[in-house]
């Protein structure tokens, strides 16, 4: 019996796409094989099964064929579904066994090829038919501020990336391209089988043109014609201000890229270092402030060491202990102009012991009935 995605991300049969989004996003984290106990298997796993159930078309194939319906697996590689074949049947064994009507041979050894076409060519294929790469992920700490304010910045990972020296067409700088001989330059292949089941009509995309119908003449000698090599690239990340701890990031075809095909994404998931002193609470900056009882009953005035350069405050005479003073438009950006507040906590330090000055004095204020 196959696998059950939805019990492998946790989630109902009936979960949302959000749902799913949101377990995969937890797990991933989880089992992430570059993370201190992280799993690589259960890591595969996850993703495995939130490739199904992240795409409509999969998800009612594997809904309406049962856990033995395992599409992923292998999709990335080759297209094909599971290792029995479609929905778990494995039609190799019928492969020229004779069987014909009015002496028409039906080839059978090709129905797991026929069903594949026929429900979408399996993962690793966008509609349409052209190859995708895979969707990786990484994690990325930034400090306090930076997720405040916003910031850029570069990292190296070493992917599957489009070949610079040909920009991904596989041939030699300056090549001629001629004219694909698989599929006459169509970059379609159109195909006519028969089975127990009927004639089947499919259509694919040509697999040594792309589908574009032209093919170099030579080779690229760094990618040896297949337009992806393996290497460190360096890539840049904006961070948008106001990011929280824990948000994922996605980067549009900085995944995997896969020879002749679109590259995947990639998901950044964002860290945030803690600060000393600020805190955040929504869109609102959180810090505390000790005072000595005298200024909290005749108030002072304090520069405090704010995110984005220093700033005068005023604390008014005859403030409560917890009272809270609120700076607006010091917190953090919500988009164009617009800032949340500064909340500043006021802690009163009450000395322990007085000394015979400090009850004298305080003898006198308690005959003022303060």
């Amino acid at each position: 019996m196959g696998k059950d995605y939805y019990k492998i991300l946790g989630v109902e049969k009936s979960a949302s796409k959000d749902d799913i989004k949101k377990a995969f996003y937890k797990l991933a984290h989880k089992y992430h094989p570059d993370k201190k106990g992280g799993d690589e298997s259960k890591f595969k796993e996850v993703n495995e099964a939130y490739q199904v159930l992240s795409d409509d078309q999969k998800r009612q194939n594997y809904d309406q064929f049962g856990p033995g319906f395992e599409n992923m697996r292998q999709g990335q590689a080759g297209g094909q579904y599971g290792p029995g074949g479609f929905g778990g049947f494995d039609f190799s064994g019928f492969q020229n066994a004779g069987f014909g009507n009015g002496g028409v041979e039906f080839d059978f050894g090709n129905l797991n090829d026929i069903f594949g076409e026929f429900f979408g060519g399996g993962m690793g294929r966008q509609r349409g038919g052209s190859k995708r790469g895979r969707d990786i992920s990484t994690e990325m700490e930034i400090t306090f501020s930076d997720s405040v304010f916003g910031t850029t910045r570069k990292f190296l990972m070493t992917k599957t990336s489009v070949c610079k020296t040909c920009q991904g067409t596989g041939g030699k700088p300056g090549t001629k391209m001629e004219t694909c001989k698989h599929c006459n330059g169509q970059g379609k292949i159109h195909e006519t089988r028969r089975s127990f089941l009927g004639a089947f009509s499919t259509t694919k995309v040509c697999e040594d043109c792309g589908g574009s119908g032209k093919v170099p003449a030579e080779k690229c000698s760094d990618c040896k014609g297949s337009g992806v090599v393996r290497n460190e690239t360096e890539i840049s990340l904006n961070i948008p201000a106001g990011i929280r701890d824990g948000e994922m990031m996605r980067l549009s075809g900085m995944g995997e890229a896969v020879s002749k095909g679109t590259p995947g994404d990639l998901y950044v998931k964002i860290n945030v270092a803690p600060h000393p002193i600020f805190r955040r609470e929504g869109n609102n900056l959180v810090m505390n402030l000790d005072l000595k009882l005298s200024d909290a009953l005749l108030g002072t005035e304090r520069e405090i060491d704010a995110l984005d350069g220093k700033i005068s405050v005023k604390v008014p005479e005859g403030v409560s202990i917890n009272e809270i003073l609120r700076i607006k438009g010091k917190g953090v950006p919500m988009g164009g102009k617009k800032r949340g507040d500064l909340l500043i906590k006021l802690n009163i330090n009450m000395p322990n012991k007085l000394s015979r000055k400090e009850k004298e004095l305080v003898e006198k204020l308690k005959e003022e009935g303060i």
